[in-house]
C-alpha cells in the first residue's frame, strides 16, 4: 500500500514541476511543450499517475488495478498539494499566475469542465498507450501540448494549480472532482469503444 501511494506522490511531484515550468513561461506554446517533461519522466520511471492509468481499467479491472488507481490518486494529491504550497512560497510569481488561472477556471460551467476533462482523458490515454505499446515518446510530446493549448482540464495538474494559488474552497474541491470524473470517462472512452463489435 505504501509503495502505491509513494509511486503516486512521485508522479505528483513530476506534475508539479511540469505545472511550474508552464506557469513560468511567458510563451504558452513553449510552456506547453516543456510540461511534457512531467509525463515523460512518469512513464520512464513507472510512477503512478491517475490520468495515465485510468484508461486501462477496461483492459484490467480487478481489485489490484482499482487499488493501484485509487492509492495512486491519493499519492498524486499529496505530491501536488505539498509541492504547490512550496512553490507558492519559493516562487511567488508562479503562485500569482496559478491564482489567476484558477479564478478563471472557477467561472466555468460544470458541464464545460466535465467535457474539458473528458477530452484531456482521451489525450492522456493516447499518450500513455502509445508509449507503452509502441515504445515511443512521440505521443507524449504531441498529446500534452495539445491538451494544454486546447484548454482541456487535467485533474492532477489542477490539484497543483489550486494548491499553488492558495485557493481552498468547496467550489475548488468540486471543480477537481468533476475533472477527475471527466478524465476517467475520457481515459476509458476509446478502450471501451474499441471493444464494440459490429
Amino acid at each position: 500500500m505504501l509503495k502505491k501511494i509513494m509511486d503516486g506522490i512521485m508522479a505528483g511531484i513530476c506534475i508539479a514541476i511540469g505545472g511550474t515550468v508552464f506557469l513560468s513561461c511567458e510563451n504558452r506554446y513553449v510552456g506547453a511543450v516543456l510540461f511534457s517533461v512531467a509525463l515523460l519522466c512518469i512513464c520512464y520511471r513507472g510512477y503512478s499517475l491517475f490520468t495515465g492509468k485510468v484508461g486501462f481499467l477496461p483492459e484490467k479491472h480487478d481489485s489490484e488495478a482499482f487499488s493501484v488507481l485509487l492509492l495512486g490518486l491519493l499519492g498524486n494529491l499529496i505530491g501536488t498539494v505539498v509541492c504547490g504550497y512550496l512553490i507558492r512560497y519559493a516562487l511567488p510569481a508562479v503562485g500569482e499566475a496559478a491564482e489567476a488561472a484558477c479564478l478563471k477556471r472557477l467561472t466555468q460551467a460544470m458541464p464545460a469542465t466535465l467535457i474539458r476533462g473528458i477530452f484531456c482523458g482521451v489525450l492522456m490515454y493516447l499518450a500513455v498507450s502509445l508509449f507503452r505499446d509502441k515504445k515511443t515518446p512521440l505521443g507524449i510530446f504531441f498529446c500534452i501540448p495539445v491538451f494544454i493549448l486546447s484548454g482541456f482540464e487535467h485533474s492532477i495538474a489542477d490539484m497543483f494549480y489550486f494548491a499553488a494559488s492558495g485557493i481552498v474552497s468547496g467550489q475548488a474541491f468540486g471543480f477537481i472532482l468533476v475533472v477527475i470524473v471527466g478524465n476517467a470517462i475520457g481515459g476509458m472512452l476509446l478502450p471501451i469503444l474499441s471493444k464494440i463489435k459490429p
